[in-house]
């Protein structure tokens, strides 16, 4: 371990992480007005097109449709064109949160109450729906910004990041109702594949390279890359879920364990635990949310402690992001040097470092 940690800081370039958030800061502040702009403002505002806002407006990152944005300009190509399919990829994103929020039975999101606790599920449900419906809407205008083929192929994107989403998810949830005992790290990280890898990092790469007119047949050098970052990134969230402190964090500590799913850290716990606390720990993930007790949460969390599952999973996650550099080193490597490849690059050390 110590010789991989090694070359990782010998392969990284000196950070800027100034330059990193000034940049995501600027694109998320064109795609929220661009949002506003593309959300209707009618009758339906109080009960669909306001509620639809609240998501986006909240304190984020806006991470997915900054790779979009910047990519595309690595690749030549100009910010007005890749806004509107950056709006829409955060509309999706947003609609995803709202119905993974209702699946999950989760309380708070971005520090404050999930929708359909404010709203109820009936309302949250048709907000996601809507959203989703806004997001479309907004691609197909893209065959008047970009020409027909152009449009029609990240829309093609679109449709399979939403499929292999939808997918991933599946897989999730089946994991809580079915409280298997023998997940394996390969399979987690296909679900990661799958539910979160496609729609944070790999779409939005895709996305942004097509529309600066990258041929559809180069795009698979991206995928790798997206791969390898995107579950570094949902590595390190679901470490944070239990190590952040909730106000920096904006989602309930320790929400995964209560809502049963399988991260990283509790696969190996499972493998690693002995005797009486593996069948405990089976024991209380086999019990829906409303049944588990703040002791029982407790439990699990000192268990992944002493059987070192959170150090695990960090060791993985920066195995992924090292990986991921040495892809964008060596597939990406025909990017000219510009301020948007910095940015992209500056992005593998942040999906492990960040803190919230």
């Amino acid at each position: 371990m110590r010789g991989m940690r090694a070359k990782e800081a010998r392969g990284r370039p000196e950070r800027s992480t100034d330059h990193f958030f000034e940049t995501l800061a600027h694109y998320r502040e064109l795609v929220l007005q661009r949002i506003r702009e593309l959300v209707p403002d009618n009758r339906y505002r109080r009960t669909l097109y306001g509620p639809m806002l609240e998501y986006p407006l909240r304190e984020g990152k806006g991470f997915r449709p900054a790779l979009c944005l910047s990519m595309c300009q690595a690749c030549g190509g100009n910010v007005t064109e890749a806004l509107d399919t950056a709006a829409a990829l955060e509309m999706f994103h947003n609609a995803f949160l709202i119905h993974d929020d209702i699946e999950d039975g989760s309380e708070s999101r971005r520090g404050l109450p999930t929708l359909h606790q404010t709203y109820g599920v009936a309302i949250a449900t048709n907000v996601g729906d809507g959203l989703n419906m806004l997001a479309m809407r907004t691609l197909l205008g893209n065959v008047e910004l970009l020409g027909l083929e152009r449009a029609l192929t990240v829309i093609r994107e679109v449709e399979r990041m939403a499929r292999e989403s939808t997918e991933g998810q599946s897989i999730e949830l089946d994991w809580v109702r079915r409280n298997p005992p023998d997940i394996r790290v390969r399979d987690y990280l296909l679900m990661s594949w799958k539910k979160t890898c496609w729609y944070t990092c790999i779409a939005p790469l895709r996305t942004g390279a097509l529309i600066a007119g990258l041929h559809p047949g180069r795009l698979e050098r991206f995928t790798a890359f997206g791969f390898k970052t995107g579950a570094a990134f949902q590595i390190q969230d679901d470490v944070l879920n239990l190590t952040a402190e909730e106000s920096l964090y904006g989602k309930e500590i320790g929400g995964d364990i209560a809502e049963g799913k399988r991260t990283l850290m509790v696969v190996h716990l499972i493998g690693a635990a002995e005797g009486r606390d593996r069948a405990r720990v089976l024991d209380i993930f086999g019990k829906p949310r409303a049944a588990k007790t703040p002791e029982e949460i407790g439990f699990v969390l000192d268990a992944m402690h002493r059987y070192g599952s959170i150090d695990f999973a960090r060791q993985v996650a920066r195995r992924l992001a090292f990986g991921a550099r040495r892809v964008f080193e060596n597939r990406l490597a025909w990017l000219a040097p510009s301020p948007h490849r910095r940015f992209i690059e500056e992005m593998i050390d942040y999906m492990i470092e960040r803190r919230l």
